[in-house]
């Protein structure tokens, strides 16, 4: 099994910052990538970002490009999300998950989750 636990959501102003964490426990070794994905109330969860363990590549939505960043750290198997420039458009619950192949912007395709941080921005 694996355990995904998400961290450092919460209320900032339009044109702020905040870094998500998300520190993966239990079986990672066989785990392709990682990514985060959000969900805003009424909407379909979307694909945000993803990054390959090895080598480092990383994907993401155009709707975040040049604004957000994702980074891994493979001694703690630990990977963030850089939020810059935020927009209210971007208050979702963000969710990371794990891939041991498959699509990368494809949410069915990952196999464990997260529990989940909000993340609100006001206008």
């Amino acid at each position: 099994q694996v355990q995904l636990v998400e961290s450092g959501g919460g209320l900032v102003q339009a044109g702020g910052s905040l870094r998500l964490s998300c520190a993966a426990s239990g079986r990672t070794f066989s785990s392709h990538a990682m990514g985060w994905f959000r969900q805003a109330p009424g909407k379909e969860r979307e694909f945000v970002a993803t990054i390959r363990w090895s080598g480092g590549s990383t994907s993401y939505a155009d709707s975040v490009k040049g604004r957000f960043t994702i980074s891994g750290d493979n001694a703690k198997n630990t990977v963030y999300l850089q939020m810059n420039s935020l927009k209210p458009e971007d208050t979702a619950v963000y969710y990371c998950a794990l891939r041991s192949g498959g699509r990368y912007y494809a949410w069915n395709d990952y196999d464990y989750w997260g529990q989940g941080t909000q993340v609100t921005v006001s206008s």
